[in-house]
């Protein structure tokens, strides 16, 4: 029962309507490996997280909350959000 940490890269694109589609998980080997991979995601996906997990593997194991190393997210203009300010804004609130 040797616990080891485990890394991966999750990356995300537009979904149907206003939802993020997230592709295949990537492992990593090391930290800084997961840390390169989402830099370099980042530059084509919405989004991308890169977080470590440590457990047992042989168990199926895990800790409950894995560890985020980088989050990396582009902000979308949702119209109504954009409407809804724009109207706030008009009215002086």
């Amino acid at each position: 029962m040797a616990r080891e940490t485990s890394y991966f890269v999750q990356a995300f694109n537009t979904g149907r309507g206003e939802n993020l589609k997230a592709d295949a998980p990537i492992a990593c080997k090391t930290q800084t490996g997961a840390l390169r991979t989402a830099e370099r995601l980042a530059l084509s996906k919405l989004g991308v997280v890169a977080f470590s997990s440590t457990g047992d593997p042989e168990m199926g194991d895990y800790d409950d909350e894995p560890t985020v190393i980088l989050i990396e997210m582009r902000v979308i203009k949702h119209r109504c959000l954009n409407e809804r300010a724009t109207r706030n804004v008009e009215k002086g609130s």
